[in-house]
């Protein structure tokens, strides 16, 4: 696994959402990565200042790799990606990172996967990797998230079970949090020895995580990437 930094220059970029933005990097020598992995990526201002945050990789194995950044308020890095990295642009990106939360098509289980927020991007990768195996496994995404303003990769989610926690489309169901009976409901029995992946910010996914302990499924089959 790569430990150094590399040049990345964004080559495209598409903007998701208000504060979201989608990042296409060119990067040389690229070795691939695994869909859930993510890379390190470092600012360095004028006078030598450097920051650096860690970003998961959105897009499947194979193909330009792209990186989905959500602003955060006063945030040293995400705000400059997502208003004003330019095509063209250049920074400093190490990896990719990571081998536990990870999703390889060999995987013959159902997986679900349970996303909050920002915390889709490594699981849209997941879905990517999956369509682009034609995995015969089945694979299902619950994404609960603010507000429908909120939805990152709009088009791609045709299949996936969505939750508004402050404002829901009028058509939909009132806004509420995701619980134990919509994991009952949407995912997969207990039986079935499904492979969970948990993403998003920390109290969403411990106490996803513990719904999901609570209803019979195994601790070790549950895999969790938090931020926050």
């Amino acid at each position: 696994m790569p430990t150094g930094w590399a040049p990345a220059i964004l080559s495209a970029a598409r903007q998701e959402t208000a504060t979201a933005r989608t990042l296409q990097l060119s990067i040389a020598d690229w070795p691939g990565h695994l869909a859930g992995q993510h890379l390190d990526v470092r600012l360095t201002a004028e006078d030598g200042y450097r920051a650096e945050r860690s970003y998961s990789i959105a897009s499947a194995p194979g193909g330009p790799v792209e990186l989905t950044v959500q602003a955060v308020d006063d945030g040293e890095v995400s705000p400059f990606l997502v208003h004003d990295l330019a095509v063209g642009d250049t920074v400093e990106v190490r990896g990719p990172l990571g081998g536990w939360f990870v999703w390889r098509p060999t995987q013959l289980e159902p997986v679900l996967l349970v996303a909050g927020g920002s915390g889709l991007v490594p699981l849209m990768a997941m879905l990517r990797a999956h369509r682009q195996a034609t995995a015969s496994t089945p694979m299902r995404l619950l994404y609960s998230v603010r507000t429908p303003d909120d939805v990152l990769y709009r088009d791609e989610l045709a299949d996936a079970v969505l939750f508004h926690t402050r404002r829901a489309p009028e058509a939909g169901r009132p806004p509420r949090r995701l619980g134990a009976a919509d994991l009952a409901q949407y995912g997969f029995p207990v039986d079935d020895r499904p492979t969970c992946y948990l993403c998003g910010p920390t109290a969403f996914v411990e106490h996803t995580a513990g719904l999901l302990v609570e209803l019979g499924h195994a601790p070790a089959r549950i895999r969790t990437e938090r931020f926050g």
